[in-house]
């Protein structure tokens, strides 16, 4: 099997040299830079599996980062997690909103990013081995495909990020069932996983706004959680 190719974007030296030592030791492959434009720049010759990166970077911040690498159609599905030292909601949100996959805040345990890659990792082979007869599922006018990592509504391309993408599959597979925010953190990350009903509650609103006239299909039970409707 292949190394994981880890991409790291942060410029503290402290920092990256402990993420660098700490993901050597799980067999991973670390290209690193200091600031936004040589991290795009590693970005364009090269296929990184999971991306780290700092949201306060020198220049070109990550917020910046983020969203080129979002408008890269090659690139825009490689999983990303924010790394940041102030930890304030707005961060936080703004980088869920442009379409991160995780976060986490300084100062962290190397063991605990590197469980976030893991899981990030883990999700990325899980899609990829999806079974083919059961990749396709067709709610009405949405339909999702998971090998292809595709979603149209009415024929048109739906761009998701991964963890969008994954809660869409999670309430598509079950049309109907309401899933509490924790269950569909337990389902998408994993159990015991340290998030907070407000990110939740962004990756839907953000899901909502890309399926455009699809966004009432994402119900909402209050003081319950989310569904799919299921006359879909």
């Amino acid at each position: 099997m292949a190394k994981a190719c880890i991409l790291v974007i942060e410029d503290d030296p402290d920092i990256q040299e402990l993420i660098i030592v700490s993901f050597a030791r799980e067999g991973w492959t670390v290209l690193a830079a200091e600031d936004g434009e040589k991290g795009l720049a590693l970005l364009a010759s090269s296929m990184p599996d999971c991306i780290i990166l700092d949201i306060m970077l020198p220049g070109m911040d990550g917020l910046e980062v983020l969203r080129r690498i979002k408008a890269d159609p090659a690139r825009r599905t490689i999983p990303i997690i924010m790394t940041t030292a102030r930890g304030e909601d707005s961060d936080i949100v703004s980088g869920l909103e442009l379409g991160s996959d995780d976060y986490v805040v300084k100062p962290f345990s190397p063991r605990v990013l590197a469980a976030r890659v893991r899981v990030a990792l883990r999700r990325k082979a899980d899609a990829g081995e999806a079974v083919a007869a059961n990749a396709r599922t067709i709610m009405g006018p949405l339909s999702l495909d998971a090998v292809r990592h595709e979603v149209l509504y009415d024929s048109r391309p739906v761009d998701l990020s991964a963890t969008e993408f994954a809660i869409l599959e999670l309430l598509m597979r079950s049309p109907g069932r309401v899933f509490t925010r924790t269950g569909i953190i337990d389902a998408v990350k994993g159990p015991d996983y340290p998030v907070t009903d407000r990110s939740v509650d962004v990756q839907i609103l953000q899901l909502r706004k890309k399926l455009g006239k699809g966004c009432a299909l994402v119900e909402t039970v209050r003081g319950v959680g989310y569904r799919l409707r299921d006359e879909a």
